[in-house]
C-alpha cells in the first residue's frame, strides 16, 4: 500500500485504478536501466485542505536520479516520484478556497512546510526543518492523480503551455532562486557550468533582467554549447575551459566537483560560485584535491549553495516567464517510457528539459 501524508490510496465504489510508476528502492541507473516499477494503484483521496490533481504533464528531473541513486533518498518505498507536475483540479476537500474543480494547477518541489519556524516566518520555508518534498516525502506526479495542499498549489498564468510549464515549476524556480543569491548586477558577466533543464531557463532570464549582462556557458556536450549559442550565450565552452574573461558569477547545475573546481578558478575577484544541485556524486571527488586556494578561492570569492524553493520563487518565475516569453524547450515522452527519459537525462543527452505525458494516451502501455 502507496501512503501519502494525508492518508493512504484508497478506491470508492466503482473507481477505476489509475497507472503510475514507482520507485521500489534505491540502485545504480548504470546497472539497472529500468529502476522505475509501473503499478495499476487506487487513485489518492484529498485530506483536509487538499485538492485532487488529474495530472496532464510532469517534468523529469535531476532529482529523480537522486533520489532513485540514494543521494536524496525516500524516507520510504515504494513511493512515486515526480514534482514538475501541471494538471487540472479535479476535487477538493470543503475546506480549500481560491481554487476549483476544472483550474489548471502546477505542483512543484515545495510539499509543505510548517509556516511557524524561524525559517518559514522569515521568507526561507526552503529550510524549514519539517520541509516535504513532492515526489520524494510523498507521492508525486508520475502518476495519473496526485494530491497537494491547496495552499501549495500553484495557479498558473494565462497563455503557457503544460509542457512547458512543467520544468520552470521545478528547474525554473531554482534557476530564479539562484540567480537572486548571485548578486548579478546588470553589466557583469554570469557564468553557467552545466546546460539542462534549469540553465536553459537561467540564460534568457539573465538577458531579460541584465541586458548589458553577457552569458557564458561551460558544458560537457557539443549539443548543449551549440544550443547555449542559440539562445543568446556570448561564449560556449567545454566544462574546465578556462573562460574569455573573469566571471563576477557563475552557476553550477551539475551533480559533480570538477565544474566546481574550474568555475572558481574562472571567478572574477569577489565573485560569487551558487552551486544548484541537491547532491554531489562521489566519482569525481578527487578533483577537490587540485584546489588551490591562493589561485582558486583567495580575494574573497564567496561560495553559496541553493537548497529546494520557496512558493514565492515559483510564482515570481512563472510571472516573470509570462511576463518575458520565457519557454522551456522540451521532449515529451508517454508515462510508460520514463525510465527511458531517466536514463536520457542520466546520460546528458539532448538539450533542454525532458516532460512525461500523461494520461490517457501518455499513460497507455504500462
Amino acid at each position: 500500500m502507496l501512503r501519502t501524508r494525508a492518508g493512504t490510496l484508497r478506491r470508492s465504489a466503482g473507481e477505476a485504478d489509475m497507472k503510475a510508476m514507482v520507485i521500489e528502492a534505491c540502485c545504480d541507473m548504470a546497472l539497472t536501466p529500468a529502476p522505475l516499477v509501473p503499478m495499476d494503484l487506487p487513485p489518492p483521496v484529498p485530506g483536509p485542505g487538499e485538492l485532487l490533481v488529474k495530472v496532464e504533464v510532469c517534468g523529469v528531473c535531476h532529482t529523480e536520479l537522486d533520489e532513485i541513486e540514494g543521494r536524496t533518498p525516500p524516507p520510504r518505498f515504494p513511493v512515486i516520484p515526480g514534482h514538475q507536475i501541471v494538471g487540472t483540479v479535479a476535487a477538493s476537500d470543503p475546506g480549500c478556497e481560491g481554487l476549483a474543480p476544472g483550474d489548471a494547477v502546477g505542483i512543484a518541489w515545495i510539499f509543505h512546510a510548517c509556516g511557524s519556524c524561524a525559517f518559514c516566518r522569515s521568507g526561507r520555508e526552503n529550510l524549514c526543518p519539517a520541509f516535504v518534498a513532492t515526489g520524494r516525502d510523498v507521492n508525486g506526479g508520475y502518476a495519473e492523480y496526485v494530491t497537494v495542499p491547496a495552499a501549495f498549489a500553484h495557479r498558473l498564468p494565462a497563455g503557457l503551455e503544460a509542457a512547458s510549464v512543467a520544468p520552470m515549476l521545478c528547474a525554473g524556480a531554482i534557476g530564479y532562486r539562484s540567480l537572486e543569491l548571485s548578486g548579478l548586477a546588470d553589466g557583469q558577466d554570469m557564468g553557467l557550468t552545466g546546460f539542462g533543464a534549469s540553465a536553459h531557463l537561467v540564460l534568457p532570464m539573465v538577458r531579460h533582467r541584465f541586458p548589458a549582462s553577457r552569458v557564458f556557458v561551460f558544458a560537457r556536450s557539443a549539443v548543449q554549447r551549440a544550443f547555449a549559442l542559440e539562445l543568446g550565450a556570448a561564449w560556449a565552452g567545454a566544462t574546465e575551459a578556462e573562460s574569455p574573461v573573469k566571471l563576477h558569477a557563475v552557476i553550477d547545475t551539475t551533480p559533480a566537483w570538477t565544474p566546481v573546481v574550474a568555475a572558481l578558478r574562472n571567478l572574477h575577484p569577489g565573485g560569487r560560485l551558487v552551486i544548484n544541485a541537491i547532491g554531489k556524486q562521489e566519482a569525481d571527488k578527487a578533483a577537490l584535491l587540485n584546489l588551490d586556494y591562493s589561485r582558486d578561492l583567495w580575494r574573497e570569492k564567496e561560495i553559496r549553495s541553493v537548497a529546494n524553493v520557496t512558493r514565492a520563487d515559483v510564482r515570481e518565475f512563472l510571472a516573470l516567464a509570462a511576463a518575458a516569453g520565457i519557454r522551456a524547450e522540451v521532449k515529451e515522452f508517454p508515462l510508460a517510457e520514463a525510465n527511458q527519459a531517466l536514463q536520457e537525462l542520466r546520460r546528458g543527452q539532448g538539450r533542454g528539459a525532458k516532460v512525461l505525458r500523461i494520461g490517457s494516451a501518455g499513460a497507455a502501455g504500462i
